[in-house]
């Protein structure tokens, strides 16, 4: 087995993964929403102290031979440099006290595994990895050549939604709580622009975050005391998903890759997935979805990530394991 440890943000998260069939043996993850709610947004040094209560507790209910560890896995970048320290410590102590190898794994590849988890990886394969941190647009050639082939300019397109939700004090994460207003919409008299309608592959929500802003602004001076939410939040979502399917769509026309993934948190709006079936049916493409309990962080994916670097020996010395908030893999 190998135990893998996921601390990149506001998630907690152990998983014990079996290495010769991919089996997920174990997986437990516990969310920080309702202490970051308040805020609107994730307190780094709240999400550190979480960290440092969950961790523990989560291993303490691990029911299995820890004699079978064969290795321990860890996310070291990118994150929250607070939030990443939590999950090394806790990876080299195992490490040293189990006498085992350490394996250090970039949190976007994991995500790419979510597509995986418990069976052989695809490769090629696009990837739109869409998250609270991220947008990229993804090409796999093997477990090892993975080129970003666009990403946003600015905002990402979960960090757009936590954003427009809290101008509406509508609490945190934003990504189900505007979906969920969104579907409530009965007048759709509301249009917010399109971001970037050119031909550059390229995201960016900055736009249209502040267009958000503005008609929120102008519904309130029309009426204090009614804000049509539901109407904001269709229309921002409804804009956000356009420019995601039209970019996709620029990129999908001219690759000659079959298999299109798409991963990340942010990756489980179900009106998003409607959209994206729909082109990848148009241009003959068979698109995977990452099963929506394992959208968002989580060790499973961290799991099934290292048991293609251990295979290959991908070890690391407990002196060499440090956090790289802001680093990159893909070339």
């Amino acid at each position: 087995m190998i135990l893998s440890i996921e601390s990149s943000c506001d998630d907690s998260s152990i998983a014990l993964n079996q290495i010769n069939n991919y089996k997920l043996l174990f997986h437990r993850k516990i969310s920080q929403d309702n202490e970051h709610s308040k805020y609107g947004g994730i307190v780094p040094e709240i999400a550190s102290r979480l960290h440092s209560i969950s961790l523990p507790k989560i291993l303490s209910s691990i029911d299995y031979d820890f004699k079978k560890i064969k290795a321990i896995a860890v996310t070291n970048e990118p994150g929250l440099s607070v939030s990443l320290i939590e999950g090394v410590m806790m990876a080299k102590a195992l490490s040293l006290s189990l006498n085992i190898p350490l394996i250090a794994i970039n949190h976007l590849k994991g995500h790419i595994y979510s597509l995986f988890l418990e069976t052989n990886a695809i490769f090629p394969i696009s990837i739109l990895l869409l998250s609270g941190g991220h947008s990229l647009l993804l090409e796999a050639k093997n477990d090892k050549e993975i080129k970003i082939i666009a990403s946003t300019l600015d905002d990402s397109f979960g960090e757009s939604f936590d954003k427009v939700a809290k101008m509406l004090n509508l609490g945190y994460p934003g990504g189900p709580i505007i979906e969920k207003y969104a579907k409530q919409a009965k007048k759709k008299n509301i249009n917010l622009p399109i971001p970037l309608l050119n031909k550059k592959l390229a995201f960016s929500f900055s736009g249209l975050k502040n267009a958000a802003r503005l008609e929120i602004e102008k519904e309130f001076k029309r009426d204090s005391n009614v804000l049509n939410y539901s109407e904001i939040c269709y229309a921002f979502q409804k804009s956000a998903i356009t420019h995601i399917s039209q970019k996709v769509k620029l990129y999908l026309q001219n690759s000659s890759i079959k298999y299109f993934g798409v991963v990340g948190g942010a990756s489980a709006n179900l009106a998003l997935r409607e959209e994206l079936i729909s082109l990848a049916k148009d241009f003959n493409k068979e698109i995977l979805f990452a099963p929506l309990e394992f959208c968002s962080d989580n060790a499973a994916m961290i799991g099934r990530c290292a048991i293609e670097a251990y295979n290959m020996e991908e070890f690391i010395g407990l002196d060499k394991l440090d956090i790289s908030p802001n680093s990159r893999i893909f070339i």
